[in-house]
């Protein structure tokens, strides 16, 4: 669950408050402080303190000081790093509602609540103790004068949604296999008010989905084939958008066994992408963006079992490619060819694909951005990159000249799985590039979908990334 976060026109005496203050403007100072209190605030913001929080009789005050960078992301984004640390300060105090006020002339209330709110996310399950761990902030509220109805209700839904798709993320295989991941897609439907079919085993194989059958071979669990679909009455696109989200609940590499260590401990995580178009779905649908959007999700687990495919096998595709497995823990983007190719029938007017794809690409980028690549619009990737940088989950994008495709012919088949020991994240994105022939862009999450030490407001284990990312750009779509 996410902290609510609500607009206030109000403020009364018993509410703790917090003031978000330029150390450069402090003049307002004189309307809610006593003298005595003016001259302690300014002696630790000249000090370069973040924070200074006063304790009254029933109540709390602090001012936070913010400091501003010229590039309008990099000033966002402090401030939401900013709010995460003051709720270091919440907790010790075990303050559970504020009100967030703006007193600086550069307004960052939206961007300092939503630190806030993402750093309060805990994954608290299965703890047996889960009460004593959670955080004692329960509510936020921001003043009316610093921010519109719509900013409130937008970043509401976008801390909700990013902490849906953290929950998926961190539930462990034990409870998250691929058919209680559909559940979770119908029940996620229910509420937000998108509509969701499921393919079950028996439909999948009546689609010859051979890259998603393939994969499954060795699981003791059934592959499902999710579609979430969005269509409001008044949608501006003729054509949708569609969304395809790597749904592989676990991945021990199939017969090309991972090590443990480092490896497959975190392998949960490799339904990342699944977990950015269900949160994203979530944020459209509750928002009645007027956008047609439908998103695909195959998923399944990838299993070393008796009937395991192995490498060397040649697999028939959903879309009658033949595909040469040199590599079984290179299955993503084998289910994810069958999604993309099933997205042909849809008649897109754009696809985007996310995934925990490739180690190349977290080798790349590391944790602080996302790998992209595709051949949709300059135009439409000029937005999406504009949206990694307003919500600072920055795009990388990489080359896809063809030579990059000549690494992928088999002798024997189509083309092959894997392209070899160089470009891996590049050779991954021209294999899934031979099954679409619509406008399309591939984003691989493979280094910011999980981390194994928290990092500010993003936590640590699922960071939901990719979910604000899509919310900004289809709202500005």
């Amino acid at each position: 669950m996410s902290v609510p976060i609500s607009s206030i026109k109000k403020i009364k005496p018993s509410d703790h408050v917090v003031y978000l203050a330029d150390i450069n403007h402090l003049d307002w100072l004189a309307n809610e402080f006593s003298k005595e209190e003016q001259d302690f605030i300014k002696k630790l913001a000249d000090s370069d303190t973040p924070h200074v929080i006063l304790p009254r009789a029933g109540h709390t005050v602090a001012v936070q000081f913010l400091k501003h960078f010229e590039e309008e992301s990099k000033d966002r984004e402090k401030a939401r790093k900013e709010g995460n640390e003051f709720l270091d300060s919440l907790k010790k105090h075990q303050i559970s509602q504020i009100v967030v006020v703006n007193k600086s002339p550069c307004n960052r209330s939206i961007d300092f609540v939503e630190g806030l709110a993402l750093g309060n996310y805990q994954f608290l399950k299965y703890y047996k103790d889960a009460k004593k761990k959670k955080s004692p902030l329960r509510k936020i509220a921001i003043s009316s004068d610093s921010a519109t109805p719509t900013q409130i209700r937008h970043l509401n839904i976008a801390v909700e949604s990013t902490c849906i798709a953290r929950d998926l993320i961190n539930e462990p295989l034990s409870f998250l296999t691929a058919v209680q991941l559909s559940k979770q897609i119908k029940s996620l439907g229910k509420k937000a008010g998108f509509k969701v079919e499921v393919f079950d085993k028996k439909k999948i194989q009546s689609l010859k989905m051979g890259g998603l059958l393939a994969v499954n071979l060795g699981s003791f669990d059934p592959p499902t084939f999710s579609i979430m679909e969005w269509k409001p009455a008044k949608a501006k696109n003729k054509k949708p958008v569609v969304l395809v989200g790597k749904g592989v609940v676990y991945d021990t590499g199939g017969l090309s066994l991972k090590p443990t260590a480092h490896s497959m401990d975190f392998m949960k995580s490799d339904m990342g992408g699944a977990a950015v178009v269900i949160g994203t779905m979530h944020a459209i649908a509750k928002a009645k963006l007027p956008i047609h959007v439908i998103a695909l999700v195959p998923a399944t687990d990838n299993r070393p079992g008796n009937r395991a495919y192995v490498p060397g096998d040649v697999i028939k595709m959903f879309s009658g490619s033949t595909v040469e497995v040199l590599n079984t823990d290179a299955e993503g983007r084998m289910l994810l060819a069958d999604a993309l190719h099933f997205a042909k029938k849809l008649n897109p007017e754009l696809v985007m694909d996310f995934a925990t794809l490739t180690g190349a690409a977290a080798r790349s980028v590391g944790g602080t951005g996302i790998v992209c690549m595709g051949n949709a619009d300059e135009k439409i990737k000029t937005k999406v990159k504009d949206s990694g940088y307003r919500v600072y989950e920055r795009l990388v994008e990489f080359p896809m000249w063809e030579e990059y495709g000549e690494m992928l012919k088999s002798d024997i088949a189509d083309l092959k799985n894997i392209g070899g020991p160089y470009a891996g994240a590049i050779t991954a994105g021209k294999f899934l590039e031979h099954f679409t022939d619509y406008p399309w862009m591939h984003f691989d999450i493979a280094g910011s979908a999980y981390y194994h030490q928290s990092d500010s407001y993003r936590g640590k284990n699922g960071t939901g990334v990719g979910v604000r990312l899509m919310f900004d750009f289809l709202k500005n779509y």
